[in-house]
């Protein structure tokens, strides 16, 4: 297993994440239980348009915007739109094909689609609506990250520093916890994950399990 260079050992980290899956496992019941299941559909049906197209455009990032409820009323997004369309469509084809290149590791993917992605205005700092993009570009590899998820990586004890290559790291430790999840990572996706952690940091909650050890608080 490829570990991140934030990990702590490995018998510490392994045990980490098991217990990660006591909260992971009822938060991502509740995110089922309490969303709307019609929520993501702006998601899919971009996620399906790139499916044909292999870019996105700004329609699709402006969508993505929403989707993701940031403010469009920043300096970024003026410079985007004065952008031409076919400009911000070579930029995201390129890393569509990073992120769905599969002899890329899940995090190398990441790295390289995010690292591409950056070239284009609104995506230079922070990493939610970058996810968003990589995410609807390859739906089965990627993740969505943003504070949410933070709260809940920190609360979970998972380190996830905002230095340079987070977005990688965070892919990679999404495959670590579904490498140690064992039964209970079985028909998990990745994206699977990001919404049990989006659902934790949103509607911070205890785990399924009264072992004091297993606490999601710090």
């Amino acid at each position: 297993m490829k570990t991140t260079t934030e990990t702590p050992g490995g018998d510490e980290f392994a045990a980490l994440c098991r217990r990660a899956w006591d909260t992971l496992i009822p938060a991502r019941a509740g995110y089922l239980a309490d969303v709307s299941p019609h929520y993501d559909e702006v998601l899919h049906d971009v996620a399906q348009r790139t499916e044909h197209t292999g870019s996105l455009g700004k329609t699709d990032i402006a969508a993505l915007v929403v989707w993701k409820r940031l403010s469009a009323q920043t300096r970024w997004v003026t410079d985007l739109m004065s952008l031409p369309d076919t400009h911000v469509r070579a930029v995201t084809e390129r890393a569509v094909t990073a992120v769905r290149d599969t002899t890329l590791t899940r995090s190398e993917a990441a790295r390289t689609g995010r690292g591409i992605i950056w070239e284009l205005p609104g995506f230079r700092t922070g990493d939610a609506l970058a996810s968003a993009v990589l995410t609807a570009a390859a739906p089965q590899r990627m993740a969505v990250y943003d504070r949410r998820v933070q709260y809940a990586l920190d609360t979970l004890r998972l380190p996830l520093t905002p230095i340079p290559g987070r977005f990688g790291r965070y892919l990679q430790l999404l495959d670590d916890l579904l490498h140690h999840g064992g039964a209970h990572a079985d028909g998990w996706t990745a994206r699977d994950i990001d919404t049990a952690l989006y659902w934790t940091g949103a509607k911070p909650h205890p785990p399924a399990t009264s072992d004091p050890d297993h606490t999601a608080n710090r």
